[in-house]
């Protein structure tokens, strides 16, 4: 009876497996009630990883290549089954093949703000996102920490635990380094490199490598962006106004050089009262020579008058004064004169 059922059995012969498209990670040889056949022919591709589970136990991990099961190449389970070193018997046990293809193109982001402390804005909120490539490098500690027994586990079931690992990071990561939102969002490589140290170790936890990782957008929610948008606006407007007095003190020598001298007075363009304001007060500066001190009401000479005036055409012409603000500059140096 015993010989009977042994020749019902099914045995197999040939273990491999073609990997189809649909990013599959892990997955199970189907056994049914076969056993695997004494000197049975094992393939593992380049891509792949084997792995023999005999009740519960881990046995044997493959790399790639061609394999004779025999008592030589699965030492472990031999020993764990008991069996006679002529091996004579077929055996019974679960073999898991693995995917060590690159994985590339995985997406990561907050799928909330995060909250962080940030040196210059205080406390904020912070978005951040990007792209990661890894790969399946060790069998053992994946099937033991993440695919189990399960007839097979795909990439997409371990997205959300990746992705959510990496924020972990980032968020330690932000409170570590100290360094500003502003400095941070403007140096996206290093602060991906800084991110990818931080996360090799806890994809190695899984049984996985991490090989790349990319920050494409650090950002602040809306209303916050617009309060950095107005500081940064105002810091423009602070560099404009020094920017504006460069330029004029380098338009007045150049205008004094005019052909036109101080004829054709009623040409110009207006340029706004406040803005010749600007002006009026930019020139007083300019046309004083350094280490001098300001003149004393009543004491301007009437060539200073005259060359200042000479000045302030050359500005008309450039359409930087109007012509009004000609006339009332012109009226108040020659009350000088007066």
């Amino acid at each position: 009876m015993a010989l009977m059922d042994f020749i019902k059995k099914q045995f197999i012969d040939i273990l491999q497996w073609t990997e189809d498209a649909d990013g599959t990670l892990a997955w199970r040889f189907p056994m049914a009630e076969m056993e695997i056949q004494n000197g049975a022919s094992l393939t593992v591709r380049d891509s792949q990883l084997a792995l023999f589970v005999n009740e519960g136990t881990v046995a044997d991990v493959f790399g790639p290549g061609m394999y004779k099961l025999t008592t030589q190449t699965l030492p472990v389970l031999t020993y764990l089954k008991n069996w006679d070193k002529l091996f004579e018997s077929p055996f019974k046990s679960d073999l898991y093949f693995f995917s060590t293809r690159l994985q590339l193109d995985q997406k990561w982001g907050t799928p909330n703000p995060i909250t962080i402390r940030d040196k210059e804005f205080g406390i904020v909120r912070m978005r951040a996102f990007g792209i990661y490539s890894y790969h399946l490098s060790d069998a053992k500690t994946f099937y033991q920490k993440i695919s189990g027994t399960r007839d097979s586990y795909s990439r997409e079931e371990l997205e959300g635990q990746l992705r959510n690992t990496m924020v972990a990071g980032l968020t330690d990561l932000f409170g570590e380094s100290g360094v500003a939102f502003i400095d941070m969002a403007a140096s996206q490589d290093e602060f991906g490199k800084a991110m990818f140290a931080k996360a090799q170790p806890m994809f190695a936890e899984y049984g996985l490598t991490l090989d790349s990782l990319v920050v494409q957008n650090v950002s602040l929610p809306e209303e916050l962006q617009k309060i950095l948008d107005q500081k940064i606006g105002m810091n423009m407007i602070g560099d404009m106004q020094r920017y504006t007095q460069y330029q004029v003190a380098n338009a007045i020598p150049e205008a004094a050089k005019n052909e036109g001298g101080m004829a054709g007075m009623g040409v110009g363009l207006g340029a706004g009262v406040g803005f010749g304001q600007v002006m009026g007060q930019a020139m007083a500066s300019a046309v004083q020579p350094a280490g001098q001190a300001a003149p004393a009401a009543g004491t301007v000479s009437a060539d200073e008058v005259v060359a200042t005036l000479e000045k302030l055409h050359g500005l008309v012409e450039k359409g930087i004064l109007s012509q009004a603000e000609f006339d009332a500059k012109k009226a108040e140096l020659l009350k000088k004169l007066s």
